[in-house]
């Protein structure tokens, strides 16, 4: 191949390769045609001699480009030329010519779609070279404009730009270290306007920048500096807290507690609080005892200083006694409000962090700040008790310090004055002059509108502790602390005042005016039937006002329908016997708030007017023994076992069977009182009245309420029984007050068991003929005289209601009895039945669906009470033997007798006489154990 090649540069001709590197010659490098190709290739052709004369051909042929062919073929002819040897040689060298050529074509066509690809190669890349010249061309072209715009001023101007940043933030640096050094002169000035936060704000940001600027020689001390400074800020802070217990202010508070917020010690400053609210009640007791025993000792002696607390009050002189008692009393109760208003503030802003916090995403804060609040809030409550135990025993310690026996008894009238003489006796002689009509107090009655409790309104007892203060149900009462959170102090009420106050709780009745309302009490002084000494108890101690239960009976009747327009609200029902006992629980309330150690006492003794006022009214409306023969009017086993106590601890059974000595078997019994007496002026008997239903509801409802308010009063009877005696003030509510609305069933069972005529109803279904044998369409004719015996009950009902509202528990309760008895009486009139057909238990069940679908538009009492009872036993005479048998066991709601009857009516039907033997013993069986 390369002999090849140096042939063709002999020849002239040049390789691709070649011709490729002059590029500007490509478009003139001429490839051979595929004609000439297609002639070349067409020519015969053997591959062997070719190969022989490409061999053949001399070797200088294939030598360097310099040898020059014409010249070497010159030098070679003979000195004598021959003409057909030239030819011969000539064509020789064209035959090797062609071979050469035919060898280079097929070369040619072998390599000529690589050539091809080379030559598109080549020529792309000569594009891509073209344009990365003018890229480079126009890369230096703006080379150099940046060469000529950018110059060394510009690079100049930069520079001193940056230096002139970093001189800014030395001098703002600077600045900040000058203000650092002068921190301590504003620190000092903030603290004078004791705006504490601000200043420790000031100082926590100044070592926050201190920290900063540390690297500073200038400010290597500050940092211990600025921390003294806070040391220093913390003391008088401390000092401010304290300032709180004696006057409250609430921006005052309110920047200190912001402070300590700040300083992260909010527990601390709570705890500190209470220390410092310890110490002043030391202090306080202590400078006002010595200023009196100072004053009263003409001299300057210093040596009370030294004296303890307790020693200092045995100096106390009887004229300064009660003054000193006052004062201590009055410095007492600011330091107790000061507390109050901090529990006030700290449930204010708990309640608006709450708000805050419930708004933020601060997970972790809040946390930490409910934290806080709880640790706070538990802190305020336990405090609240211990520092209430200072306050008292400071008290207790002048009290007991002092010789009380020097002291006039006149000093402590105005506290005994509130002891009533009123004694078991007497509320005897009161229930047993009592009528039983309405006192007709207002709607909105509370007993805390009577003078007996207005210390529960006004203020906390000074015995009880303020967090176990009971909480009035119907409203919400205004605190001793309210009241004077304002200004002014509750020691400086005179005990005189409390006759300004007057009472409105009497209602008008009807009455145009007072005056008229006035003459009508008046009408009854002249009444002889009650004793002129009862008059004077039943009048007003506080107003001098006669309550209406002074109006005679007739005069009460003698009244319009509008005058009883009182009844149609709910007011309470109650009775002036029930509103002077009530009083009376009042004012030993009072005594027993003053006199502690003798709560028990007080206590014990209330329970017996309570225990007393429900024996009697059992006794006057509820005790019937023929109707409780029945086993349907029974009370409770509970309120039977109350009565059977009350009875065998209070009730003095002797004295009741003899009048005469009433008085001596008092003064030996104690304990003791005779059983009281229903007055005669109260009829039980009439049955236009209901036989009493108004006295019955007036007097049961009293006891009701009475009831009711001894559960209101129970939380502070409950803070002033001593621990020990707890139990007792339990059992007498779980097993005495909450009775009293049990006495309720006993007391309308006996009105209902004579508001109807059930014996007139048996002796009409005695003449009915219950062996039909056809299925009758009508029912009987009981049926409608006993709806019409409920009709006038309904009528006698409205009739009671226009002189006293009837309650819906007590209407209710009158309802169930009659239609319960109704029930039982039809039952007992299907058990006289001698015969029965299957005919005649279908009628009796359509009387009985009959009276029922009447007796519903009566009354809205659902479902219709002993329903069951009477379908149950009318379904029974299907039952056969066995499954006879099995229901008499298991009904023994059902008499002897009317099971007896069931099985002797069922005879001869579908049971026979072998049967009816086997069901009569097992009826036996059931009744033998009640024998």
């Amino acid at each position: 191949m390369q002999k090849i090649k140096s042939l063709m540069t002999r020849q002239g001709l040049k390789s691709p390769q070649e011709s490729l590197s002059d590029l500007g010659a490509i478009e003139s490098l001429r490839v051979p045609g595929k004609e000439e190709f297609r002639e070349l290739r067409e020519q015969p052709s053997d591959p062997q001699a070719e190969q022989e004369l490409i061999n053949s051909i001399e070797q200088v042929y294939f030598s360097a480009d310099s040898f020059d062919v014409v010249k070497y073929e010159l030098e070679k002819l003979p000195p004598v030329l021959n003409l057909q040897e030239l030819e011969a040689y000539r064509d020789k060298l064209k035959q090797q010519q062609a071979a050469v050529s035919k060898k280079v074509a097929d070369l040619i066509l072998e390599k000529q779609p690589a050539y091809v690809k080379e030559l598109e190669r080549v020529t792309s890349l000569q594009t891509g070279l073209q344009l990365a010249a003018v890229i480079c061309t126009n890369g230096r072209r703006h080379l150099n404009i940046a060469k000529e715009g950018f110059t060394q001023a510009s690079l100049g101007l930069l520079a001193n730009q940056r230096k002139r940043q970093l001189l800014i933030g030395l001098l703002k640096s600077l600045r900040t270290i000058k203000t650092l050094q002068r921190t301590d002169v504003r620190l000092s000035e903030m603290l004078e306007e004791e705006d504490y936060p601000g200043a420790i704000q000031l100082c926590l940001e100044c070592q926050k920048a201190a920290s900063t600027f540390k690297h500073y020689s200038c400010i290597s001390e500050l940092n211990s500096k600025l921390q003294d400074t806070l040391e220093q800020i913390e003391e008088q802070l401390d000092v401010a807290l304290s300032k709180i217990c004696k006057n409250f202010d609430i921006n005052h508070y309110t920047k200190v507690q912001q402070a300590y917020r700040l300083l992260g010690k909010t527990q601390t400053a709570m705890d500190q609080l209470h220390m410092h609210f310890t110490q002043a009640i030391h202090n306080t007791v202590f400078q006002v005892v010595l200023g009196y025993v100072e004053l009263c000792a003409g001299n300057t002696d210093t040596k009370f200083q030294k004296l303890q607390y307790k020693d200092l009050c045995t100096h106390v002189t009887p004229d300064s006694y009660i003054p000193c008692l006052a004062d201590l009393c009055k410095a007492l109760w600011e330091v107790m409000l000061s507390y109050y208003r901090t529990m006030e503030w700290h449930e204010k802003h708990d309640n608006e962090d709450t708000a805050s916090a419930s708004e933020g995403n601060n997970m972790i804060g809040t946390e930490e700040t409910n934290f806080d609040r709880g640790y706070i809030k538990k802190k305020l409550e336990h405090g609240l008790t211990r520092i209430w135990q200072d306050v008292q025993l400071k008290v207790k310690t002048y009290l007991l310090g002092t010789d009380l026996s020097i002291f006039k008894y006149d000093d402590f009238i105005f506290v005994l004055d509130i002891i009533s003489r009123t004694r078991l006796d007497e509320l005897r002689m009161f229930l047993e002059n009592e009528t039983w009509e309405l006192c007709p107090v207002k709607s909105n009655f509370s007993i805390l509108q009577l003078h007996e409790f207005k210390f529960m309104e006004q203020s906390r007892s000074p015995s009880v502790s303020p967090s176990k203060q009971p909480v009035s149900t119907s409203s919400k009462t205004v605190t001793l602390f309210e009241q004077y959170c304002s200004g002014g102090n509750p020691f400086e009420i005179q005990a005189n005042h409390k006759d300004e106050e007057t009472e409105d709780v009497l209602a008008s009745n009807g009455y145009e005016s007072d005056e008229q309302e006035k003459s009508a009490y008046q009408e009854y002084d002249s009444d002889s039937d009650v004793p002129e000494e009862l008059k004077r108890d039943y009048v007003d101690e506080q107003t001098g006002d006669v309550p209406v239960k002074s109006v005679s009976r007739e005069t009460l009747k003698s009244r319009k329908k509008s005058d009883y327009s009182l009844n149609k609200v709910n007011a309470p029902i109650l009775t002036n016997t029930t509103l002077n006992v009530i009083r009376l629980v009042g004012k030993y309330m009072q005594m027993m708030n003053i006199l502690k150690p003798i709560a028990f006492d007080v206590i014990h003794f209330m329970s017996q007017l309570f225990d007393y006022y429900l024996y009697a009214i059992y006794t006057f409306f509820g005790r019937n023994d023929s109707l409780e023969s029945t086993g349907l009017g029974l009370s409770s086993s509970r309120l039977r076992t109350t009565l059977n106590r009350i009875q065998e601890s209070l009730i003095d059974l002797e004295v009741s069977a003899d009048p005469t000595a009433t008085l001596t078997a008092a003064e030996e019994r104690k304990e003791k009182v005779p059983s009281p007496h229903l007055s005669h002026l109260v009829v039980l008997t009439s049955g236009d009245t209901l036989y009493g239903l108004a006295e019955r509801v007036v007097a049961t409802e009293s006891l009701v309420f009475l009831a009711e308010q001894f559960e209101f009063l129970q939380p502070h009877l409950d803070a002033v029984m001593p621990a020990v005696k707890k139990p007792f003030l339990q059992q007498f509510y779980s097993q005495t007050v909450s009775t009293a609305s049990e006495l309720r069933k006993p007391i309308y069972w006996i009105v209902a068991g004579k508001a109807l005529d059930y014996e007139q109803m048996l002796l009409l279904m005695a003449n009915v003929k219950w062996d039909v044998k056809e299925i009758m369409s009508q029912h009987n004719i009981y049926v409608d005289a006993l709806l019409k015996e409920f009709e006038q009950f309904n009528r006698r009902l409205n009739e009671v209601s226009k002189r006293v509202r009837i309650p819906l528990p007590v209407s209710n309760i009158l309802w169930e009895h009659c239609i319960r008895l109704a029930n039982r009486t039809i039952v007992e009139g299907y058990a006289n039945v001698k015969k029965c057909s299957n005919e005649g238990r279908a009628l009796m069940q359509l009387d009985f669906q009959q009276f029922l679908m009447k007796l519903e538009k009566l009354t809205d009492i659902r479902p219709i009470p002993d329903k069951e009872f009477v379908e149950t036993y009318i379904k029974a005479y299907y039952l056969t033997e066995n499954d006879m048998e099995r229901w008499i066991k298991e009904h023994r709601e059902y008499s002897t007798k009317q099971l007896t009857n069931l099985v002797n009516v069922c005879l001869g039907s579908h049971i026979n006489k072998k049967a009816r033997q086997k069901l009569l013993a097992a009826i036996d069986d059931i009744d033998r154990p009640k024998r």
